[in-house]
């Protein structure tokens, strides 16, 4: 059964509307808020197919005001590369010793860096950090010799969006903490860079649909003719 809080949510909200992104966010804001900082959340769902390789969605943005997460970041690189890294504020650093330690299932970071030296034995590592999404990509800036960029970008508010075997894309916006005005600008920010990425191959709508969310609130429709996905 749904919660109080949730059904007061759903008298806010008209399910059957797509809201400019500025009036969507501000739905979000009236619903009543829950005891913790909830985590804002777009969803998109894309009219592609994952199985064909040429339809791959994939990037990296960076959030003009951050995620409001305390990103925690394992970095595999020796010499200059790892003190640059340490420097730079990563949580764990090492090559052998962090990949035995994944070795062993532990998986206990939220974004992974290694320098291309590094890669050729961290691509070993696949079976324990591909299904979690935290193996190391060229295209997301997380393989690179310059690791201390790496480490600030993602722990500014750089974020990275995948589509998963539905043909879903989630992405987080801020918190529920965040000005109305925060939100609006991080979540802008991620459509047009998921409307960017369409690839060549796609014919037809690409945006099938995109909704905004709190961790505990029903999903606020958003219109997405605005950025030109179609």
């Amino acid at each position: 059964m749904p919660s109080k809080r949730f059904k007061k949510a759903l008298e806010v909200v008209d399910g059957k509307k797509a809201y400019p992104l500025k009036d969507a966010v501000g739905v979000l804001a009236k619903f009543p808020k829950a005891k913790f900082n909830e985590t804002i959340d777009l969803a998109f769902r894309l009219g592609v197919d994952p199985k064909q390789s040429d339809q791959m969605v994939r990037g990296t943005v960076p959030l003009p005001h951050g995620s409001g997460k305390n990103v925690r970041v394992l970095v595999f690189a020796k010499g200059s590369a790892a003190d640059a890294a340490k420097a730079a504020g990563a949580e764990f650093v090492g090559f052998e010793d962090m990949i035995a330690k994944c070795n062993g299932g532990w998986t206990d970071f939220d974004v992974a860096v290694a320098t291309p030296e590094a890669m050729i034995e961290v691509r070993k590592l696949g079976k324990v950090l591909g299904p979690r999404g935290l193996m190391p990509n060229p295209k997301t800036g997380t393989v690179t010799e310059d690791t201390a960029k790496a480490v600030k970008e993602v722990k500014a508010g750089r974020v990275e969006f995948k589509i998963d075997k539905a043909g879903n894309v989630h992405v987080v916006v801020g918190k529920a903490s965040f000005a109305p005005e925060q939100i609006e600008e991080n979540a802008r920010a991620v459509i047009e860079a998921v409307a960017k990425a369409r690839p060549n191959s796609v014919k037809g709508t690409y945006m099938n649909s995109c909704t905004i969310s709190a961790t505990m609130s029903p999903p606020v429709r958003v219109d997405v003719r605005e950025f030109s996905t179609n």
